[in-house]
């Protein structure tokens, strides 16, 4: 699993308190990326596209996203992004 993306309840996002999980934050913008550790994030606002070797990814608002450690890519920020994130 490179990058998952699912739509969790609103009992799950209490239950894991991802609204204590700090914000980031960007702009529209493209910028390659490298995953040391391995990242969840709830997407409050904005649409990405992300790219990996085996072809391409979109998610935006509302969408909970995993992102595997080891992971190399290539975000494109299409609508400006404000997620909760954690890496674990």
């Amino acid at each position: 699993m490179d990058i998952s993306i699912e739509q969790l309840s609103e009992a799950q996002i209490e239950a894991m308190a991802i609204r204590s999980w700090p914000v980031w934050e960007k702009e529209v913008s493209t910028f390659d990326w490298h995953y040391d550790m391995t990242e969840q994030c709830l997407l409050l606002e904005g649409q990405v596209t992300v790219k990996i070797d085996t072809g391409t990814i979109s998610f935006g608002k509302g969408d909970f996203v995993t992102f595997s450690q080891g992971l190399s890519c290539e975000w494109d920020i299409v609508k400006s992004v404000r997620k909760h994130y954690n890496f674990v």
